[in-house]
């Protein structure tokens, strides 16, 4: 063999030993920096974890500062300061009010927070002296929708408790009665308070009151609906309603307008008065409240006025003239609309203010034909004019 061709040989053999090094180099140092990759991201993405939860507890604790220095604050005022989107900073607001650190006053726009103080809360909450709310009816409850608004706003707070009582009451019956009446899907809620008293309207768009119980209880219009509505103790769902709380409502207030179809009945106890307007007709039904700070009406003395001894209700006042001023009351027809369901009372006042006259026939249907069938209700009248007074004797001087 050639000393060229051993030659040649001997560096195919040492070039192959050198790729094979270099082989094994190059898959040394790409697993070097595999390993390397790895440990750092690994050490990257706890680096992550711990930076996000610090900055977490960074953003908390700077709300909280800042609640510290200042009485209240927004959302958008950390947005501003911090940079982060309204998303991101809602979240840290949303757990400090899940640990009970900070408290929401307020709704949509006015939203904003304060620290959970006692004191806080409150002076937050006097400054929120309106509320709007649209209920969806379906499992709604009178008494939380009440709760969810003397919790969010100032309207109740420092109320004389004769006020607060009669509101309670107020509210919560007016609101029951859409509930459970008007079938109406969705249930409108106003309520403000003034320097001199507060109010409350509730609006629904179901069938209407009126409406209502003239189709119930078969009535041939809506002023012999209102006729029936005013007696009290009167219900469309007996099984369910006594049928007080329009009652006992129309006596707290100081003003009690209920609009429905083209009517609108309105109790007026600062007038002593009801009257009966007609009005622009709507769908369902609305419901005005008002009453004075001021006013010394207490709840308990009103159901104690209309009550016997036992603590039922029992009394009842019909107001003859409302129902169609300047028209003389004479039939058998027209007394026993008006006495119809009255049975379920032990006293009976009639009220004569504003009626010129009566007939014999209407005056004997209620004094001597009901009264006999009826003997232990007591029938009162009062206001009555000379005509009156002169027709009512005569058939009672008959019985």
């Amino acid at each position: 063999m050639s000393f060229a061709l051993l030659l040649g040989r001997k560096r195919e053999e040492v070039q192959k030993v050198s790729w094979e090094v270099e082989s094994k180099m190059f898959a040394i140092k790409r697993i070097a920096e595999i390993v390397v990759y790895n440990l750092f991201t690994t050490f990257n993405f706890w680096n992550i974890i711990k930076l996000s939860t610090n900055m977490a507890m960074d953003i908390k604790s700077f709300i909280l500062k800042k609640l510290a220095r200042r009485e209240e604050i927004k959302v958008s005022d950390i947005v501003e300061e911090t940079g982060f989107s309204r998303a991101y900073i809602n979240r840290f607001f949303q757990q400090l009010r899940a640990e009970g650190k900070i408290i929401l006053i307020g709704k949509a726009n006015q939203a904003r927070y304060r620290l959970a103080e006692k004191n806080a809360v409150d002076n937050g909450r006097m400054s929120i002296l309106s509320a709007h709310r649209i209920l969806q009816n379906k499992t709604l409850s009178e008494d939380v929708a009440l709760e969810d608004m003397k919790r969010e706003t100032g309207i109740f707070l420092n109320l004389p408790k004769n006020i607060s009582s009669i509101l309670d009451y107020a509210f919560t019956e007016m609101l029951n009665n859409a509930i459970e009446h008007s079938k109406s899907k969705k249930i409108e809620v106003y309520l403000k308070r003034s320097e001199s008293d507060i109010n409350f309207k509730i609006i629904d768009w179901g069938v209407g009151i009126f409406r209502n119980i003239m189709q119930k209880k078969k009535l041939s219009n809506e002023l012999e609906a209102i006729q029936d509505l005013i007696k009290g103790k009167q219900t469309t769902a007996p099984k369910v309603h006594t049928g007080e709380g329009i009652f006992f409502t129309s006596k707290a207030a100081d003003v009690l307008i209920i609009h429905g179809s083209n009517k609108k009945l309105i109790f007026d106890n600062l007038l002593n008065d009801i009257f009966i307007k007609d009005a622009r007709t709507i769908v369902g039904t609305r419901v005005f409240f008002t009453i004075n700070l001021k006013s010394n009406r207490n709840l308990s003395s009103i159901f104690k006025a209309y009550s016997g001894n036992g603590f039922e209700f029992s009394k009842t006042k019909v107001v003859v003239k409302l129902f169609k001023i300047g028209v003389d009351y004479i039939s058998r027809s027209q007394a026993r609309r008006l006495i119809s369901g009255l049975d379920k009372f032990k006293n009976i006042v009639l009220d004569f203010k504003g009626v010129d006259t009566i007939g014999q026939a209407f005056v004997d249907e209620i004094f001597r034909v009901w009264q006999r069938r009826y003997p232990n209700i007591k029938i009162e009248y009062l206001k009555a004019n000379e005509n009156v007074k002169f027709m009512i004797k005569h058939v009672l001087s008959e019985k």
